[in-house]
């Protein structure tokens, strides 16, 4: 029995050694982790349940037999964060450069059944160098049925991807499927061709990072929701984040406990709202003091900042927000903008986490770039997002909300469930200088006329209490007491119950 006991022993040690302690150290020298130290990282201490660690790969072209190493370049299986199950998968960099075999992949499908099956969030660490060309369409194979995987799990558990290395070709569309990406500075990058190939057909050139590193996905594609400056902030950010997030569809988001006090008034709320009505402010400053504790986890922070979008609690339980920045375009909605608070506003209603909408927004964004871009389907994304939500929606009007804009943003005639205006909101057409040259242009001429007519524009309708009249608004509140509200709000609607019509799925204007 000794002696089966230390060839157990012995075939384990080789498996963690992966490709070996030479190629370990080439992967520490880029500053970078391995693939078991991140699930280490990521893991609470001794958590991990590793399966398939004996798995080698089938190939017998090109000589491959003669090289096999337990694991074939992926570690699979499940933990725990915080205490609450996640399945992961890390690719190991160190064996065969992490590349995907038909094994390989087979591994990956197993954890990714498992997660479905019992309810728990999948996370991929991806650092390889793509399919396996000694394997040729078996590679290939196993790239579709992941991206299969991907496409049924979507909407069941959250998904999220760690780009942490390399990631080309075929290799990109399974973490494009998924719900969340984070990216390393410097070491992590993402593209569908590479640089020589770009060369070859276009001309261009161009570096891996600027094609498709860390700063190219968050601020210029969307591709990423956020990127860290190394694998350990990476991994501390995903702790963090984890924990906002129901471990599947079935369940509610987790509570925590929470010490800041709902019923204390904030007089700061009270002065936010400069005089000037063309004067920005910071719409994260009231995120904050809303937020248990202040604490706030934005997604996509320096994509489309004219909106803001992210993760609170409100007496221990996860809040989505969504809100126009007055900041950036005046807060305005444009093609980029749209896109990214649609996909956090689905992603939301999938996982039944309410949604908290906070507007201060001008309009759409006019021009012709937005227009040939296709603003309209653009916008209609997040009219649609909001319009087929059934999550509990709350939604607070802190000053401007003109236009379509106003009803795209979680309005009451989207089914917004409580709507809040502050006594500072201005919920009309459009502007009370462009209403008053439209309605009034035969007085064009005279300026003073035209101010008059503007200064009667804006009594009478840049206020909330037309709106509130028509009970399009619920209440106009003190901003002081907005913690207060908004929270009691949400408990309010903690058992709502809300059903769209029977449909196979819908047709979002993609």
């Amino acid at each position: 029995m000794t002696d089966v006991l230390n060839e157990l022993e012995a075939r384990r040690e080789q498996a963690r050694q992966g490709g070996g302690q030479r190629r370990i150290d080439a992967q520490h020298a880029k500053g970078k982790l391995t693939a078991r130290e991140r699930i280490e990282l990521l893991l609470d201490e001794n958590s991990f349940e590793e399966y398939d660690m004996f798995v080698s790969h089938r190939c017998t072209e090109f000589g491959m037999e003669k090289t096999k190493m337990p694991g074939d370049g992926v570690i699979t299986g499940w933990g725990t964060v915080n205490g609450r199950m996640v399945y992961v998968y890390s690719q190991d960099f160190t064996v065969f450069g992490g590349s995907l075999s038909e094994t390989n992949a087979n591994k990956i499908l197993k954890i990714m059944d498992m997660a479905m099956r019992n309810g728990a969030p999948v996370i991929g660490m991806n650092d390889s160098g793509g399919a396996r060309i000694q394997e040729g369409v078996a590679s290939l194979g196993g790239y579709a049925d992941i991206f299969q995987k991907n496409t049924l799990a979507s909407g069941v558990v959250p998904q999220i991807s760690m780009i942490m290395g390399p990631c080309a070709g075929g290799a990109v569309y399974s973490p494009a499927m998924t719900d969340f990406i984070f990216m390393v500075r410097d070491t992590s990058y993402m593209y569908v061709t590479g640089p020589d190939v770009v060369k070859t057909v276009t001309n261009e050139i161009v570096t891996h990072e600027e094609l498709g590193g860390a700063s190219t996905h968050t601020k210029k594609s969307s591709v990423a929701d956020d990127a860290f400056d190394n694998d350990v902030e990476a991994l501390a950010a995903l702790r963090r984040f984890i924990d906002f997030l129901p471990l599947n569809n079935r369940e509610k988001p987790p509570t925590r406990p929470f010490f800041t006090p709902v019923e204390k008034p904030d007089p700061s709320l009270d002065t936010l709202i400069p005089d000037n009505p063309n004067q920005p402010y910071d719409i994260k400053e009231l995120v904050y003091k809303i937020a248990d504790e202040g604490d706030f986890f934005e997604t996509q922070p320096d994509f489309a900042a004219n909106i803001v979008t992210g993760f609170i609690r409100m007496e221990g339980s996860t809040v989505g927000v969504v809100a126009n920045q007055p900041l950036v375009l005046a807060g305005v909605l444009d093609i980029n903008a749209s896109r990214k608070a649609a996909r956090f506003v689905r992603f939301c209603d999938c996982f039944n986490i309410p949604i908290l909408t906070l507007v201060d927004v001008p309009g759409f964004l006019p021009g012709t770039a937005q227009e040939y871009g296709g603003v309209i389907k653009h916008g209609a994304k997040l009219l649609f997002a909001y319009g087929e939500a059934t999550v509990p929606k709350v939604t607070l009007i802190t000053r401007k909300a003109y236009g379509g804009a106003y009803d795209v943003m979680a309005s009451k005639h989207l089914r917004g469930d409580v709507n809040y205006a502050w006594p500072s909101a201005e919920i009309a057409v459009m502007g009370a200088k462009g209403a008053a040259e439209i309605l009034y242009r035969s007085e064009l001429d005279d300026p003073d006329k035209i101010a008059a007519r503007t200064k009667e524009y804006e009594d009478r309708f840049a206020n909330p209490f037309v709106a509130a009249e028509m009970g399009f608004i619920d209440d106009v509140i003190y901003p002081r007491n907005t913690r207060k509200r908004v929270a009691r709000a949400f408990a309010s609607l903690r058992n709502k119950d809300l059903q769209n019509p029977w449909k196979k799925h819908d047709n979002i204007p993609l």
